[in-house]
């Protein structure tokens, strides 16, 4: 698989999911159990993530073995 980040800035929950491959429903739970980053809201119904959360997400997860 070959999703690049972008260097900074935010991305939204559809690239996330395909970097991380869970469905929305255990992301959402996930977020709540404090195994993945918060997301910023930037309007009501919209929320992205930091680059930078997800990429520390990243390495922490390839250092345990999997999501």
């Amino acid at each position: 698989m070959s999703i690049t980040l972008p260097e900074t800035g935010f991305v939204r929950l559809p690239q996330v999911l395909q970097i991380i491959p869970v469905c929305k429903a255990a992301w959402w739970k996930g977020i709540v159990e404090g195994r993945y980053p918060k997301g910023v809201k930037l309007a009501p119904r919209t929320t992205a993530w930091r680059v930078e959360d997800i990429r520390a997400l990243i390495d922490r997860l390839s250092n345990e073995g999997g999501a």
